[in-house]
């Protein structure tokens, strides 16, 4: 019997070719007399950051079209999953634009057939087994069983996607998906990594204050921008400004970062290897995006562990917490992708009003061969 190969979509814009920072640098060129714009200032979909207008006047330039960069490592990567799927690159751009756009695919992907390079605009009309796309709206109504988001600056505020951080995360995920009925259960006996994944009010970190109480399990610090709250104290994460946490980002002080409500979170591997090292088990309540880069890193040292608890009970949680309105309505938004998290966990645990149940089913977990 023939082995199934799954079928995986790739979005084009700001996944394989760069267009958000192409138009960013040709805005600069345009505009040598002011301040250069950053990527960053492109916070969300659409018309966002100065010169917006003319920014998006660009995705409809059929000689924009032509000229955008490959990404580094765009042609390696498509090249590397073609090995193990069907690849379909998907990609949405104005009528004036579809022959430049589908004769540049050809050409700089020549591992796709070209029956597989899909121009327009209804994206939500495919159906694949995984789709990467940077636009949280193709994500929201993709029809993909695993829709994954491709983190940029314009989507960092959205929380509970399934979403990648870059090239290899998005590989090795793709042979998670792949392999998840084969593949042997983590073992965390000698040392490893549990990740509590679950959505917002599933009282992960609750559950990992709890571990941490038991001997071999220990917490690695957390650096993140959000505000400690009232019932934290200081070492509860290593509470830094957004300047400053970009910057020791951008200079490879983590190995993992990742966006939840707005604040960044970030995983530096010298806080956790000395622990895995000491044959203990390093807690880290964690996103999926984040999850997937320390899988991706400790692979069948890492385990996955989705924190599951009932909707309405984790809605309560939310409502409780020291935190404004704007927060609580993006993590009680962001509830239905986050339950979706639990397909691509290696393993799930109930959580009800007493939480011990939920520990010691985790110990259990840990201690498998």
């Amino acid at each position: 019997m023939k082995k199934y190969r799954i079928r995986i979509g790739l979005d084009v814009d700001d996944t394989l070719y760069e267009c958000n920072s192409y138009a960013v640098s040709i805005i600069n060129r345009n505009h040598p007399d002011e301040e250069p714009m950053k990527l960053e200032e492109i916070n969300s979909w659409g018309k966002s950051g100065r010169h917006a207008d003319e920014r998006i006047a660009m995705y409809s330039d059929p000689e924009f079209v032509r000229t955008q960069p490959i990404t580094p490592g765009a042609q390696e990567f498509v090249k590397k999953l073609s090995e193990i799927a069907d690849v379909f690159l998907i990609t949405a751009v104005p009528p004036c634009c579809m022959s430049a756009r589908a004769e540049r695919l050809v050409h700089d992907f020549p591992e796709i057939p070209p029956q597989n390079i899909m121009v327009g605009t209804r994206k939500d009309i495919i159906t694949l087994d995984i789709m990467l796309d940077d636009g949280a709206h193709n994500i929201s109504s993709s029809r993909a069983a695993y829709p994954v988001l491709f983190r940029k600056p314009w989507n960092t505020g959205l929380s509970g996607l399934l979403s990648v951080n870059s090239y290899d995360d998005f590989l090795h995920f793709c042979e998670m998906v792949q392999s998840s009925f084969s593949e042997k259960f983590p073992s965390l006996k000698n040392g490893g990594v549990l990740c509590l994944v679950g959505p917002s009010g599933s009282s992960k970190t609750e559950i990992a204050n709890e571990l941490t109480k038991l001997e071999g399990f220990e917490k690695p610090l957390t650096s993140t921008t959000r505000p400690r709250r009232r019932e934290e104290g200081e070492e509860a994460y290593r509470f830094i400004d957004e300047a400053q946490f970009v910057h020791e980002m951008k200079a490879g002080a983590y190995i993992e970062t990742t966006v939840y409500s707005g604040y960044h979170f970030g995983t530096s591997d010298k806080d956790i290897s000395p622990i895995v090292e000491r044959g203990h088990v390093a807690v880290i309540p964690i996103d999926i995006c984040g999850a997937i880069t320390l899988k991706n890193l400790y692979r069948r040292r890492a385990l996955l562990v989705f924190t599951r608890r009932e909707r309405a009970e984790a809605i309560k949680s939310i409502i409780s917490r020291d935190i404004d309105l704007e927060d609580k309505t993006r993590r009680i938004m962001s509830l239905d992708f986050e339950y979706r998290n639990s397909e691509v966990c290696d393993a799930e645990v109930n959580v009800g009003d007493d939480i011990s149940s939920a520990v010691s089913q985790i110990v259990s977990l840990t201690n498998q061969e």
